[in-house]
């Protein structure tokens, strides 16, 4: 079982890796494209990108949770960052909003998918969108930079989520605001699936309670806590067989257990300072 911290950090490191080179259909019939863990030809979580202005086919790679960009009330010319940008789908489809004199800037700590996301760039032309290497838990960027903050299915990957969430307090400008698309549960998963590696890769066993998540949130200082889109996730009997028996499934079916695909919207204070309650100044 792995328990670290930096262990955690070095398998999602290494599945994503692997992730970059995956195709979008095997990503897609997959958990958070973790690996091909299910028969069902399906994709657990994610939506649908394709009608979007900004979306490209090469960036999306089929990992997402949500559309935190569709929510995120991105104005032209802002500055926004994209927190686990992958090969750039979310950063991209920013872009289109932000517009010309906009700037997005993506961070991910997966050099093959920053090599991925800059190449995806180059293509399209785009001299207004940048990828930055590096952990969303000690952001490569300076404090009151962002106007928008969004992330895709990322945060649920993270150990220390509180250090994300007062980075993104951080970062944004008094006023800023950011809408985050994340894995979040009701209830206690079943042992086996919170012990199992692929399983936290694979998003599940990485997600934490909705209330602690929300009380997180609004701990750093943030304000207009807003529940933007909420769905049911299911896991299907095959991969829930690796895990748990018949009975146990049935039990689990039965339960008070919920797993959950949610957007979140928040708005950091006009005259808040760069650090909020939750962080150390």
């Amino acid at each position: 079982m792995i328990k670290t911290e930096e262990q955690l950090k070095e398998l999602v490191k290494q599945k994503y890796t692997e992730i970059a080179f995956q195709d979008k259909e095997t990503n897609q019939s997959s958990c958070c494209g973790a690996g091909g863990c299910s028969t069902e030809v399906y994709n657990i979580m994610s939506e649908d990108y394709s009608a979007l202005e900004g979306y490209n086919a090469d960036a999306d790679l089929g990992l997402g949770c949500g559309l935190p960009t569709h929510f995120a009330k991105i104005k032209t010319g802002d500055v926004v960052i994209d927190l686990g940008s992958g090969a750039g789908n979310d950063a991209f489809v920013a872009r289109a909003e932000a517009g010309e004199t906009g700037k997005v800037i993506g961070i991910d700590f997966t050099p093959a998918m920053v090599n991925k996301a800059r190449e995806n760039a180059e293509k399209l032309g785009f001299n207004n969108v940048e990828f930055r290497l590096g952990d969303i838990e000690n952001m490569p960027v300076s404090a009151n930079t962002a106007d928008v903050i969004l992330s895709n299915c990322v945060l649920n990957l993270v150990p220390d989520k509180r250090a994300v969430i007062n980075e993104i307090f951080r970062v944004l400008k008094p006023g800023g605001h950011f809408s985050i698309s994340d894995i979040v549960l009701v209830g206690d998963l079943p042992a086996p699936l919170l012990q199992d590696a692929e399983m936290y890769a694979g998003c599940i066993a990485g997600a934490i309670q909705k209330s602690v998540y929300l009380n997180l949130i609004s701990a750093a200082g943030f304000i207009e806590i807003t529940l933007q889109k909420e769905k049911a996730v299911i896991i299907p009997d095959d991969i829930l067989k690796n895990y748990l028996d018949d009975k146990e499934i049935g039990e689990f079916r039965k339960g008070s257990t919920g797993i959950f695909s949610l957007t979140v919207y928040a708005e950091k204070p006009v005259e808040a300072s760069a650090c909020g309650p939750g962080c150390c100044c």
